[in-house]
């Protein structure tokens, strides 16, 4: 990183400090997530920046004097349920008037005066770049709400370290915004354009996340294996991170189908720290459907990469996100993409049926010409395809020994603990002692279409404490 770029950092953060420090007084925040593994990191880095200037995480909702929610705006459900949620909390605020209570993220930047509309009693709205900017947002609020959604192609956190919460995984930004634009997708409107974080701060990050006791760290991109930072590339990391003392597992997601180069290929082959698993989103099996997506590459390349990644890494986990009922969608476009999932037979998959959302090509562009009857037709018939592909695979585990990272007890089962496997199988067997955060070797006995059943080997229940 260069000098003058540390420097414009340090002078950014100390005016951001002087402003908010003398406010924040060891005041408790409470932040809560909606969307995917980029909303959980990000809400780590809005912490980061928070106690930086004498912010505290609340251990309770109810102990805080600013609760956050960050947001996703890929689906409108999930838009729903936090203007809901804000509903919620209103009340608290009648209680408290003191109380601040603000949106973050891809919602914040997609609804922006809006949201102010919907919840006047909103105090902040601040979107994924401006995080760093909170502490002064909060010291702000004074009868008029602060409102900060803009972009900055220049803001990568540098400099910026999360607050990471305890568990097995660390989740490590390399990369923010997104190129692609696909029709459906609103990420480059509300995360701006892509722009990669230099690799030795990212190789810095996994070596704070080992050094903090991490053995699993998860690079997260919204098309991770796009990475470039204008001298190495997503081979180059991978290899780069896989040097670092104490991490036992790298992970990345979500990658793009055009973007898997025989460099990363062979990178991730070669290096045994990456694990086979690979979240491989198709959305469709049409071609004619990709197309009106502006998903890049066609049913018979997508098809050609899964044999490309199937023979170099043998046994390697595929999942997949599918989307139904895309405008134009016909039942033989449907059909396509049931005939590509028996094909490629995914262990796992998100599915959906199409919403349109404001802002994108597809909503200004494309009439939504697919009922919703037909779309939840179709989005049953996807599941049950998939979940009777998943039992299948995962029936064949029985009789196996898999080597399991221990994340905490099971959701079900008393004195039952649940981890995951390399190829991201989640795996559910008696804990006898182990602790979280440790590798044991479970022989697998039983299996659903979401979950493995076994038992402790001899070996793993003699290294329990």
């Amino acid at each position: 990183m260069a000098e003058v770029e540390l420097l414009e950092i340090e002078q950014r953060d100390r005016r951001a400090l002087e402003t908010a420090s003398g406010q924040a007084g060891g005041r408790q925040v409470f932040i809560e997530t909606y969307g995917c593994q980029m909303n959980l990191s990000d809400s780590e880095l809005m912490m980061g920046a928070l106690q930086q200037s004498g912010y505290r995480p609340a251990p309770r909702l109810e102990d805080a004097d600013v609760v956050l929610l960050n947001t996703c705006a890929i689906r409108e459900h999930a838009q729903e349920r936090v203007v809901g949620r804000l509903a919620q909390l209103s009340r608290l605020k009648i209680k408290r008037p003191d109380l601040v209570l603000g949106v973050c993220g891809c919602m914040a930047k997609h609804l922006a005066q809006n949201l102010l509309d919907r919840a006047p009693y909103v105090d902040l709205v601040a979107g994924p770049d401006s995080y760093r900017r909170l502490p002064e947002l909060i010291a702000e609020v004074s009868g008029e709400p602060a409102l900060d959604v803009r972009l900055d192609r220049d803001e990568g956190y540098l400099g910026l370290d999360p607050v990471r919460r305890g568990g097995t995984n660390a989740w490590v930004t390399i990369m923010r915004g997104c190129d692609k634009f696909c029709t459906f997708c609103i990420v480059p409107y509300v995360r701006g354009r892509e722009r990669g974080v230099a690799a030795a701060e990212v190789v810095r990050q996994v070596e704070d996340a080992a050094a903090a006791g991490f053995q699993e760290v998860t690079l997260l991109g919204q098309t991770v294996n796009s990475y470039s930072d204008a001298r190495h590339d997503f081979a180059d990391l991978l290899r780069m991170t896989a040097r670092v003392d104490g991490i036992r597992r790298i992970r990345f997601t979500s990658p793009h189908p055009s973007d898997f180069s025989e460099k990363v290929i062979e990178a991730m082959a070669e290096e045994e720290k990456v694990c086979r698993f690979i979240h491989l989103p198709v959305q469709s099996g049409s071609d004619a459907v990709l197309r009106a997506m502006k998903r890049t590459y066609t049913v018979c390349e997508y098809l050609d990469l899964v044999d490309r990644l199937r023979d170099a890494m043998p046994g390697v986990c595929l999942s997949t996100d599918v989307i139904v009922g895309f405008p134009g969608e016909t039942e033989a476009d449907f059909e396509a993409t049931l005939a590509l999932m028996r094909t490629v037979r995914y262990d796992s998959a998100f599915m959906f049926k199409y919403s349109p959302r404001k802002g994108t090509v597809a909503y200004r562009e494309m009439p939504d010409t697919v009922s919703e009857t037909e779309k939840g037709r179709r989005l049953e018939a996807t599941i049950a395809l998939q979940n009777r592909i998943s039992e299948e695979i995962n029936r064949t585990y029985v009789g196996q020994t898999l080597e399991v990272l221990v994340e905490g007890d099971a959701r079900k089962g008393v004195g039952q603990a649940a981890g995951k496997s390399d190829g991201f199988k989640t795996v559910v067997f008696p804990r006898k002692g182990v602790r979280d955060n440790t590798f044991v070797d479970v022989e697998i006995t039983g299996s659903t279409s979401r979950t493995l059943m076994g038992l402790l080997t001899d070996a793993s229940i003699g290294e329990c404490p």
